[in-house]
């Protein structure tokens, strides 16, 4: 259900009103209770979700949510191990690399 803007031009109040669709415009203030009610255009023609949204997950159930997080935990131990791997095995590569680099350099500058 969306929210829509009102203003009233007898007294100037401004308000939002939650209703549905199908519902018809409000005509009476709810201020100085005078038919002079009128519906503004913006946001209000449309839903507007606030907050961090609605996902499928949201509503999972706890024995779900449970076997998810062991999963991920799982699946980050993996990932920090081969990024151990990897830092150890390519750390050694870049002192070979840089050394015999160097070296190279020095014979072509003689």
């Amino acid at each position: 259900m969306p929210t829509y803007d009102y203003e009233c031009d007898a007294c100037g109040h401004e308000f939002e009103l939650f209703q549905s669709i199908s519902e018809p415009v409000k005509r009476k203030c709810p201020e100085c209770k005078k038919p002079k009610l009128r519906r503004l255009f913006g946001t209000g023609a449309a839903v507007v979700f606030k907050g961090s949204g609605f996902y499928q997950t949201d509503y999972r159930s706890d024995s779900y949510k449970q076997a998810a997080e062991k999963d991920k935990k799982s699946s980050s131990d993996g990932e920090a191990k081969d990024a151990r791997k990897k830092s150890d095995s390519g750390g050694s590569a870049k002192k070979d690399g840089g050394a015999s680099g160097s070296s190279s350099s020095k014979d072509k500058q003689k």
